[in-house]
């Protein structure tokens, strides 16, 4: 059976979240997400494109409930894929040091990696975005370049074993194309 890790902390993207984990549980995957801490409940936040604001707006979203273990806890060689959902989370957990072995591990192992919105920003952390063709969030953008990625304005770009979306739009062409290379 397949088995996939979603790293997640407090203020994951509510939509990048919900979305993969119960799309890989349709598909017949055995599902993991671990966090920084093993805790009852991640709280999400939804972020949404406001009439006349020149960012997004950010609100609280719904809990998310199945914490399946702590980043310390994680053993990587387990799982088949990788998800890394965006919105503010990304920006503090590159900063545990136990998620970079986690990370690297799928990399090293050219393993599926799927990164959308700020998520990226795990991945530019770590060094492991140089020369790889990438999309995020627009905002992120930036960062990304500065870190070797080649980025481009579209729904998903699949680059080897990595799967980049900007936005909870583009869900549906994110998952797509990442559950495309588990099968493989």
């Amino acid at each position: 059976m397949v088995k996939v890790l979603i790293i997640a902390g407090d203020g994951v993207e509510a939509q990048e979240l919900f979305y993969p984990y119960w799309r890989l549980l349709e598909e017949g995957f055995e599902v993991h997400v671990a966090a920084p801490s093993k805790k009852d409940v991640l709280f999400t936040v939804v972020h949404d494109f406001e009439p006349g604001w020149e960012t997004y707006s950010e609100k609280a979203g719904y809990r998310f409930p199945w914490i399946t273990k702590a980043f310390k806890d994680v053993t990587p060689d387990e799982y088949d894929g990788l998800v890394i959902p965006g919105g503010r989370a990304p920006e503090f957990i590159r900063n545990y040091p136990e998620l970079e072995r986690i990370v690297k591990h799928f990399f090293e192992k050219n393993k599926p990696v799927a990164a959308i919105c700020h998520g990226p920003l795990v991945l530019n952390a770590y060094g492991l975005l140089k020369g790889r063709r990438v999309t995020s969030y627009i905002a992120v953008k930036p960062d990304l370049v500065v870190g070797g990625a080649s980025w481009e304005d579209k729904d998903v770009i699949v680059d080897g074993n990595l799967v980049t979306s900007r936005a909870w739009p583009d869900l549906p062409a994110w998952m797509r194309e990442f559950i495309k290379l588990l099968k493989k």
